[in-house]
């Protein structure tokens, strides 16, 4: 039986009380006689204990009762005509309907206390995961025997990687309800973006990730807040939920980001953060992605005043649906204007949803056209659209730091703030330093949502025996690479970042994403990263620049046809380079990559000079539909840096869309 507990109205009990049969709340009441049946006896009690209400006040009576029911969310009770509390106190009814709201300053409070001791949590942590999951068969395998100490922990625990779990990992998708790699069962099945290898990976999710996914939303939020502070209204999120499926076994089965949003936990988040968004569910969750963007446009243009922020996932995404409004604002306004929606949204969920917040409004319209009109090469467009915007958030470091260029443009003196760091095997760190520029921003480990342990970059090899410190234990200025141990199965498990320790926040290390572990060009000797890949293509697109020109997105391969082997860089361009411009780029790029190994290799002949194919516009976008077929959500997609040979569809896309070829002559 849950005990008597008077609740303080800044927020609400864990949804677990919920499911009581029997839980104690406290209540507003006003004296004044509930329609409801099931309220009418408990509030006949309760008004015979309390004095009649003065004419000129509001008289409140606290109360504690208990309801025997399932699933009763103490919010609804607040919005019952029959308690009439706005017509009484708007400002009551304001602060009633935000119970369960982030207090930010606690926040706040509780990260600075757990980073103060990050050492010491991080044990704990260690030991509650074991304890938690020590009788599940991969735990019991290795022979840990219920141990939780460190010592043991590394003596008997291996560094795995995602090819190591698999089995075990299927044998949940099919069903299998034992204790597995957790101690209890897992549920729900995430899917990665399948961007890196071809195709996704299986990955446990369970209500301990999901935990560690809203503590993160939270602990960046409060930071964020605290120097960009919002007022309320809502957000211009560019979000999209797959498809979800059953496995073989019964489980659900979606992307990471999907089981997120589907969640009615993710939207309460959400609202106390003051991060609705416009676009109603059956946008979010829509059939096609053309149609929702389109949707999620038009949603925020009908919200222009009260966007707060613009976000999504990725920077990728921001700037994909800046760059589609450019094409159709025109349509958008012709909507706006009629209030009809257009022809080009089929799906009859999404047109039901959309036709209720379309209403005719000239007025509105002629100003976004106006506004449009005026720009230059839409320069400032998002400030120019909503006003009210305070920054635009999503992930913008690595693969999304070639994006950056195009989404300052839409920006003008938006700040742009990145969002924080993770992945679908689990969380890692906050943003808690939000005014840095995305290219310079660092990601404060959170020592309570894992056990992490960091491989020092030089023992990274295949030869040596990599020898992992802890999270403490890492030093300044040094590059590793991350070991993740969570709750959702994840044991030592290698995420394949290379991250740089820039500082510390207390006693918890700041990291700095370097680049995916696993993304290499190389042919022989020669070992380019995907940072060394994009420093590359950057210095040669500021020669596209000088010429007017814009890269739109890139990417690479090896091909090993012929002997020697050679690196292909492969561009989409808008608009028509000379081919003087395009051999200069193609020589640029060549010498740009400074690895020891390629740069003798080119010399000596070993490595055949450098390729840079130009590919048809919209190559890209045909890229992103064959993810989106394959099951992927936008929301999760990341162009592919380094296309491997096992990804033949998109060497296939990238093939058939190559307009022109150059080949460096700098060596």
């Amino acid at each position: 039986m849950v005990k008597n507990k008077l609740l303080p109205l800044g927020g609400l009990p864990p949804r677990s009380l919920y499911k009581k049969k029997l839980l104690s709340l406290s209540f507003i009441f006003i004296p004044s006689p509930p329609t409801h049946s099931h309220t009418t006896k408990r509030y006949s009690t309760l008004q015979s204990q309390s004095a009649a209400p003065p004419k000129s006040s509001l008289a409140l009576c606290f109360a504690i009762c208990f309801w025997k029911t399932k699933d009763i969310h103490p919010r609804s009770l607040f919005r019952c005509p029959s308690f009439r509390l706005r017509s009484y106190s708007p400002r009551l009814v304001n602060m009633l309907e935000k119970m369960g709201g982030i207090n930010l300053d606690r926040v706040l409070e509780e990260f600075e206390g757990m980073t103060r001791d990050a050492g010491r949590v991080q044990k704990e942590t260690l030991k509650s995961i074991l304890d938690e999951n020590g009788k599940c068969e991969y735990l019991q395998n290795l022979g840990l025997d219920g141990r939780t100490d460190l010592e043991s922990f590394r003596a008997c625990v291996p560094i795995v990687t995602h090819k190591d779990l698999e089995h075990y990992i299927q044998r949940i998708a099919d069903g299998d309800s034992s204790p597995i790699l957790t101690g209890r069962p897992i549920t729900t099945i995430s899917l990665s973006s399948g961007t890196t290898q071809g195709k996704p990976k299986y990955v446990p999710f369970n209500d301990e990730l999901f935990n560690t996914t809203m503590q993160i939303f939270q602990t960046s939020f409060a930071f964020r807040n605290r120097d960009y502070p919002i007022e309320g209204g809502k957000a211009l999120q560019f979000i999209y939920g797959s498809k979800q499926f059953e496995t073989k076994g019964g489980l659900a089965a979606g992307t990471a980001t999907t089981n997120v949003f589907r969640s009615s936990r993710y939207k309460s988040t959400m609202e106390a953060m003051q991060s609705q968004c416009c676009s109603p569910d059956e946008v979010i969750f829509g059939p096609d992605f053309h149609q929702s963007l389109y949707c999620h446009l038009l949603s925020g243009l009908l919200y222009r005043e009260e966007v707060q922020f613009v976000s999504s996932t990725f920077a990728h995404s921001i700037v994909h649906a800046f760059r589609t409004f450019e094409e159709v604002w025109e349509e958008l306004c012709a909507d706006i204007h009629a209030g009809k929606l257009s022809s080009r949204i089929t799906a009859p969920c999404i047109r039901a949803a959309m036709s209720k917040l379309l209403k005719p409004d000239p007025a509105l319209a002629d100003l976004i056209r106006k506004k449009c009109s005026g720009l230059i090469n839409y320069y400032g467009l998002i400030p120019e659209l909503f006003p009210n915007a305070k920054y635009i958030y999503g992930i913008m470091t690595g693969s999304m730091e070639p994006y950056l260029n195009r989404l300052r443009h839409y920006a003008g003196e938006l700040p742009l703030l990145s969002a924080d760091y993770g992945a679908s095997e689990g969380w890692i760190g906050a943003n808690v330093n939000p005014k840095l520029r995305p290219e310079l921003a660092t990601f404060a480990v959170l020592p309570n949502i894992g056990y992490f342990e960091f491989i020092p970059l030089q023992e990274c090899t295949d030869m040596l025996e990599p020898k992992p410190v802890g999270l403490t234990e890492v030093e300044v200025g040094q590059e590793y690479e991350i070991l993740i141990t969570n709750s959702a199965g994840f044991y030592r498990y290698r995420l394949g970042d290379v991250v740089k320790v820039v500082g510390f926040h207390n006693s918890t290390p700041e990291l700095q994403f370097i680049c995916r572990a696993n993304l290499l060009l190389t042919i022989n000797i020669d070992k380019n990263t995907e940072k060394d890949l994009q420093l590359a293509v950057e210095a040669a697109a500021n020669q596209l620049a000088d010429h007017k020109h814009e890269l739109v997105d890139f990417t690479s391969c090896v091909d090993l046809s012929k002997e020697p082997g050679h690196y292909v860089i492969f561009w989409e361009i808008n608009g028509e380079a000379s081919d003087d411009t395009l051999k200069d780029c193609c020589n640029c790029l060549d010498r740009s990559f400074f690895d020891a190994g390629y740069v003798s290799s080119r010399k000596v002949g070993s490595i055949a000079p450098l390729e840079l194919r130009v590919l048809r516009r919209g190559t890209f976008q045909k890229i992103l539909d064959h993810h989106l077929r394959q099951g992927a959500a936008v929301s999760q997609f990341k162009t592919p840096r380094c296309v491997g040979p096992s990804n033949d569809a998109v060497l296939r896309i990238l093939s058939e869309n190559v307009v022109k070829s150059y080949f460096s002559s700098a060596f």
